[in-house]
């Protein structure tokens, strides 16, 4: 699993993001590392596997641009647990 978060430079919202996957990730057992990527970005962008946590049907982010829609303590725990070590798909 590969967890993402995207923000622009001085984003106000990037630390509570963050916090958000953490506490996830301790809900669900789950040690992986988070990624911290500062650059061009729609920001927070929260990122498990590839796919925006909050607009799964969405492109690739580009563009820096405060996000209106930041990521919520269910959709991240629902894409963890979507993509969570181990899953077996059907």
């Amino acid at each position: 699993m590969r967890i993402e978060v995207l923000s622009s430079p001085g984003c106000p919202h990037a630390a509570a993001a963050k916090q958000t996957i953490t506490d996830s990730l301790s809900t669900l057992g789950i040690d992986v590392p988070i990624i911290d990527r500062v650059g061009r970005y729609p920001s927070p962008t929260v990122l498990v596997d590839g796919i925006d946590v909050m607009r799964p049907e969405a492109s690739s982010p580009i563009g820096d641009a405060c996000r209106l829609d930041l990521p919520t303590p269910q959709r991240v725990l629902d894409a963890l647990r979507a993509n969570r070590p181990g899953q077996i798909e059907a």
